[in-house]
């Protein structure tokens, strides 16, 4: 299991893998990998970018546990789980055990994390910068000259969120952390110095 922080604050426990076992009679045992994104301002809400289904066991009665090794190990796999403020981006696996009368389905939420390479190293700071989570940013101000009333300066590292295509798309920000780096009017000479990690 994982957690997972939802948009809220709370926390949710998700499986990384699932290892199946049952007994029983059956017409047939059926497991789906299942990538879906749903988006909350829409009706028709989930979209499913993945969908592979492997067959597990043929029609017939299971008279002892069986365990089934994992059957999706190299799915490429597009987006990390994500849920946002309009979009919950979910990866599980679906398992069904085919009967006669109903069908028993039930479903494994996975998270799935995209491990990405480090961005090109910046040599200064730009309107946009490209930055690794890891990465410390150091900074040096210098004030030369001062012809504008500072009232104080401050760094934000801001989540944004963009859904949709054309007029429909929709835009979601959240400051997620601020550093204040002045406060107040400074004066020609002054130096500041900041490091946030």
């Amino acid at each position: 299991m994982t957690e997972m922080k939802t948009e809220d604050g709370k926390v949710e426990k998700h499986h990384l893998f699932v290892n199946v076992a049952f007994k029983l009679e059956h017409q047939g045992i059926r497991i789906e990998f299942v990538g879906q994104m749903e988006l909350y301002n829409e009706k028709s809400n989930a979209h499913e970018f993945i969908n592979l289904m492997k067959e597990l066991a043929l029609p017939g009665e299971l008279t002892q546990r069986r365990s089934y090794d994992s059957v999706f190990m190299q799915v490429e796999k597009p987006y990390a789980s994500d849920i946002g403020a309009n979009v919950h981006l979910r990866n599980f696996l679906k398992v069904t055990i085919v009967r006669r009368l109903t069908d028993l389905v039930k479903e494994y939420d996975l998270t799935v994390h995209q491990l990405a390479t480090c961005p090109d190293v910046n040599n200064c700071i730009k309107i946009e910068s490209k930055y690794h989570l890891k990465h410390v940013i150091v900074g040096n101000i210098y004030f030369l000259v001062v012809r504008i009333k500072v009232q104080h300066m401050e760094l934000q590292l801001i989540k944004k969120e963009i859904t949709g295509i054309g007029p429909s798309t929709t835009a979601e920000t959240e400051t997620i952390t601020k550093y204040e780096i002045i406060d107040g009017a400074p004066v020609k000479g002054d130096h500041f110095m900041k490091k946030s990690s």
